[in-house]
């Protein structure tokens, strides 16, 4: 069989069985090989009967010795069998599986791996009851077979024995796999051999051949993604013209003295470097990750006045309209005495003005545009770009990447800053293509949010207490899991918490409710209602992870916060704390003392979003994190950023060394183009 042929050609996968391999992603015969097992079974030590407990995980081997079939309830079948391997007794029993009974036979010896427990009615007998894998072993097998036992993540239809089965046809009916990574690397990293890889990773001779073949797959899947990363990032800067920027001249300086802070550490080196990157010919191609409050749209508002001050225009693109507005009014009171021009590009305004601002754009009579996307659309023209700063990395992909070239000869710099606090670990990984600038500490003056882990028995004295900050002239959010209703949860909903509290305690107080199923007009009128004071509660989903900045508002209670990432906690209690009062984000847990809250007690010890999102990588596990990056990277098959850290450093070595090979280059470039081009084909063309 060749790689791309279907899965239908293997013996035993019919209709019905390629339906539920296809609900797993696997289609064709690569599809297959490269659905890795999700874990193992060690049957290379092998227990005597006389050992066992209850309670314990183990493989046996053992002879029937007696073997019985009676029909249960509802015409249940019931297989049960006791074995003797000369130093005891064990039961074991199948149900609904008949037509084992020609195999359980007595005389022949079975090998079990699973939990051994007492047999139900046995009289302190003891049987394994959770069998994970088994095999009846035929006169004169050897017990050697299947030492390592693969594991896979299976559905309905899919039993362990059939994908073991096929994935046994599969590896005998390929191909040999065709080489990706070059001699030169395999050779100096040690690698194992693609086709072995393949085969010892779904049936390893040993734990060791199995550890070396996860180590070859998963160096190579992350080595492939960081070539993918660095030609990108090597094409623009070769072949990209970019804005070469002066030193900062007396403008820069006068906009930084003005700022009402100082600078800090932080800021001053992400400040540096960019700078730095700015008096390049190439263009910049920088992210900037900020705590939440850590000062990033002050480094970004030095940056659009440093390219004003080189004879530029510079745009500033947010994700909301209201936080676009947000911005339009810090910056005009901050560079009132500049002479610099600001311009707001908004959905709000009429036609006649709309076309007015543009003329204005073009006419380079506006110095920094700010705005939503719509700043790259086709019908705005700029007189000449120098710098585009963008809120969030994943909003801001290769697609807009490509419009800004088309707005003149020159690339303009490019200037991404997010809060969303990703871990060392995945920032090569995730962003590869990208010079990485982290602000890690907040400004001088600012409060730590106070963070409390409270279980449902106290919602009456939280929502009292919130009821005494609002009665002081403060605001405060409340955010719920759901929007509405759902058969699948018992969770309450947004819509049910705002009529419960509105209605309730809050009985006479404005509030208000904004989630993702209200059409854009209404989020952003219930957004700006409360921006403006107008209502003093805001019943929210996750919609407010980014957000405008209200600084009046102290108090945030989420609901269920069991539901939510540690990470995307922090991105919620940022949106309090800005302002001059003490704020208090209060947790309330699903259970009394359970693991989720201690979980949550994380919060708690910490106000660092770089620590929370280690933490959560290590709780939680990596996820699938690349499908919503920019690239539209596949998620990883193999490797785990977390566990694989080491892998990971070797694999961006090797790809920074294959940049510096020409030959090497020219090889790992094929194979991006032939076996990757779903994945890196918009990287390729960029």
């Amino acid at each position: 069989m060749e790689l791309l042929d279907g899965v239908g050609g293997l013996s035993g996968v019919g209709a019905k069985r390629a339906a539920a391999l296809s609900r797993l992603g696997i289609v064709t015969l690569f599809d297959l090989l490269s659905y890795y097992p999700r874990a193992y079974i060690d049957q290379s030590t092998v227990r005597q009967f006389s050992t066992l407990s209850a309670g314990m995980e183990a493989t046996v081997l053992g002879t029937i010795v007696h073997a019985s079939e009676r029909k249960a309830a509802r015409g249940m079948s019931v297989l049960t069998v006791r074995l003797n391997d000369g130093t005891g007794f064990l039961s074991m029993t199948w149900f609904n599986q008949p037509y084992l009974a020609k195999k359980l036979v007595v005389g022949r010896r079975v090998l079990a791996t699973g939990k051994v427990e007492y047999a139900y009615g046995g009289r302190g007998v003891l049987a394994m009851t959770q069998m994970a894998a088994f095999e009846v072993l035929e006169e004169g097998d050897a017990v050697t077979r299947g030492k390592v036992l693969p594991v896979y993540a299976a559905t309905s239809g899919l039993k362990q024995h059939f994908l073991r089965d096929l994935m046994r046809q599969a590896i005998q009916k390929k191909p040999e796999m065709p080489e990706v990574i070059p001699e030169s690397v395999r050779s100096r990293y040690a690698l194992m051999g693609r086709d072995e890889a393949f085969r010892f990773v779904h049936f390893p001779p040993s734990m060791k051949a199995l550890s070396e073949a996860r180590n070859r797959l998963a160096f190579e899947e992350l080595y492939l993604i960081q070539c993918g990363l660095l030609l990108l990032k090597k094409k623009t800067q070769e072949k990209e013209q970019g804005v070469r920027h002066l030193m900062n001249g007396s403008l820069v300086k006068k906009v930084e003295a003005a700022l009402p802070f100082r600078l800090t550490d932080g800021q001053a080196k992400a400040w540096k470097e960019i700078v730095a990157d700015m008096e390049k010919q190439t263009p910049m191609r920088r992210l900037v990750q900020g705590d939440v409050g850590s000062g990033k749209t002050a480094v970004a508002l030095l940056a659009l006045v440093k390219t004003v001050e080189n004879g530029y225009q510079g745009a500033l693109m947010a994700p909301t309209e209201i936080l676009a507005r947000q911005h339009s009014e810090t910056f005009s009171r901050l560079l009132a005495d500049t002479g610099i021009r600001i311009g707001l590009l908004s959905g709000k305004l009429t036609p006649k003005q709309h076309e007015e601002t543009l003329a204005t754009i073009a006419a380079h009579e506006i110095d920094i545009v700010i705005g939503t996307h719509a700043l790259i659309q086709d019908k705005v023209r700029y007189d000449e770009l120098g710098l585009v700063v963008t809120d969030e990395q994943h909003r801001f992909g290769i697609a807009q990447r490509a419009e800004l070239k088309k707005r003149g000869e020159k690339t303009p710099d490019v200037l991404v800053m997010t809060a969303t606090p990703i871990p060392r670990t995945m920032t090569l990984t995730v962003y590869g293509d990208l010079d990485v600038s982290r602000i890690e500490g907040l400004p001088p003056g600012r409060k730590p949010v106070r963070t409390f882990v409270r279980t449902e028995e106290r919602r009456g004295l939280i929502y009292n207490f919130v009821k005494k900050e609002i009665e002081a002239g403060r605001q405060a959010y409340v955010v719920c899991p759901l929007i509405e209703e759902s058969e699948e949860s018992d969770l309450p909903s947004a819509e049910a918490i705002y009529e419960e509290l509105s209605g309730g305690i809050f009985w006479g107080i404005p509030c208000g409710l904004v989630h993702g199923k209200l059409k854009p007009k209404e989020k952003e009128e219930a957004m700006r209602a409360f921006y403006e004071g107008e209502t003093k509660l805001l019943v929210a989903t996750t919609v407010i992870e980014v957000g405008v900045d209200v600084p009046n508002a102290t108090v945030m209670v989420v609901e269920h916060a069991e539901r939510f990432g540690l990470a995307q906690l922090h991105q919620l209690r940022g949106r309090i704390g800005r302002g001059q009062f003490q704020s208090y984000c209060i947790l309330i847990g699903g259970g009394r003392e359970g693991a989720e809250n201690e979980r949550l007690r994380a919060m708690e010890r910490t106000a660092s979003g770089f620590d929370l999102a280690e933490e959560d990588l290590r709780l939680r596990g990596p996820g699938q994190f690349f499908g919503s990056m920019q690239h539209g990277l596949g998620d990883l098959k193999i490797a785990n950023v977390l566990r694989d850290t080491d892998i990971l450093i070797r694999a961006r070595r090797a790809a920074m060394e294959t940049m510096e090979e020409a030959q090497d280059m020219r090889y790992v470039l094929e194979v991006l183009r032939l076996n990757y081009s779903d994945r890196f084909g918009k990287i390729l063309d960029a």
